[in-house]
């Protein structure tokens, strides 16, 4: 199931992308009556290169609130490395990258 709609934006040496969570109840939440109540602060996110442009992803995701108790919800995402503005994969490669030029 997708959970993001996108918009793409192309510049010469850059490319972004706009990903916005799509107004589903998040599946570990699921048995609660969530109402949608917008989106945390967007996020940017540095991911692999593609065709020489540096890619950016701006994420904006949804926040969920049960009515009854004010409590809010998320999706669990684990997309940033830790201590970093690049995904998690992206530092992996870049990490052994790094393995493989100095050893």
């Amino acid at each position: 199931m997708t959970i993001l709609t996108w918009l793409t934006m192309s510049l010469k040496r850059l490319a972004s992308f706009f990903l916005e969570e799509k107004p589903s109840i998040p599946q570990e939440h699921s048995h609660l009556h969530l109402h949608s109540k917008g989106f945390f602060p967007e996020i940017e996110v540095q991911d692999f290169p593609v065709r020489g442009k540096a890619v950016y992803l701006r994420i904006k995701r949804r926040r969920w609130e049960d009515p009854e108790t004010g409590q809010t919800y998320s999706r669990d995402w684990n997309l940033v490395a830790s201590g970093t503005r690049i995904t998690a994969e992206f530092g992996a490669f870049l990490k052994a990258l790094l393995r493989q030029s100095c050893g």
